[in-house]
């Protein structure tokens, strides 16, 4: 068998470092992520449902007299500016009871494992977005280069716990806060919008939560058209008097901020 040469090794040694470092400076750098996320002032949307997200990495509170419901956290570095948002509207982030999240992407998923180590708060989600939440982001359906870098660590986010899977049309409750998941697939298998009412100066509300159904390039997946036609068709159909998402500057946070202070 022939010998490798000094030369060779001292090659194969090297690669083998800048691959290492490589790889630990992508997770440091990867953990302090912020997606040109900034902070954004918190305000009721109506009724006891508010905005707490960033410049426009969405999260919405829904509060309640038993306990609060936070739908998304963003990336895991503005997770704190959920919980200071959630401070700053005079609530207790340990009375969060539940984490919903729409899709399990880095700027909507990546911070709920902060938030719950933080409250407590019980994380909910679909089946697929479970699998992606509890393994830092990664998603068999993510085409096969990035889902490499997502095993590597240098793309995702730390693993969360999540609690409970949910189903399509089930109702969680937290005390009278009551929220329908619809899983309007697409975007990703289990993108889930969320739908519940608020009272606002004596009128009922229907507000719904949507998840994007866009079609992104790294996620791949044979039922994707159908999914995508299904959630145009569904959400089109719901009865809905205000509905955001999980970009602020989709459905104009900044706008309607500046109005409620109006």
């Amino acid at each position: 068998m022939p010998r490798i040469s000094k030369r060779l090794q001292l090659i194969v040694a090297l690669v083998l470092v800048v691959l290492i470092a490589l790889v630990f400076v992508g997770r440091r750098m990867n953990e302090r992520k912020i997606g040109g996320q900034g902070v954004a002032e918190p305000f009721r949307i109506a009724g006891n449902f508010y905005y707490v997200g960033a410049t426009d990495a969405a999260a919405f509170l829904i509060a309640g007299p038993e306990g609060h419901i936070v739908i998304d956290a963003g990336y895991p570095t503005t997770a704190k500016l959920v919980m200071a948002s959630i401070a700053k509207l005079g609530f207790k982030v340990s009375d969060v009871k539940v984490l919903l999240n729409s899709e399990p992407h880095p700027d909507h998923g990546g911070g709920l494992v902060v938030l719950q180590g933080a409250s407590g708060a019980k994380l909910y989600a679909s089946g697929p977005s479970a699998y992606s939440l509890s393994h830092g982001g990664d998603d068999p359906d993510i085409v096969f280069p990035v889902r490499i870098l997502l095993r590597m660590g240098l793309l995702g986010y730390p693993s969360a716990r999540v609690d409970r899977v949910i189903r399509d049309g089930e109702v969680i409750r937290v005390g009278p806060v009551a929220v329908t998941a619809h899983i309007t697939g697409g975007h990703t298998r289990g993108c889930t919008s969320w739908s519940f009412p608020v009272e606002d100066k004596g009128r009922v509300l229907n507000v719904v939560s949507a998840c994007p159904i866009e079609r992104l390039g790294t996620v791949r997946y044979a039922e994707q058209d159908a999914d995508i036609q299904r959630s145009i068709a569904f959400l089109r159909a719901l009865p809905v008097d205000i509905w955001v998402t999980g970009h602020a500057r989709r459905w104009g946070r900044y706008r309607k901020f500046v109005a409620s202070r109006a």
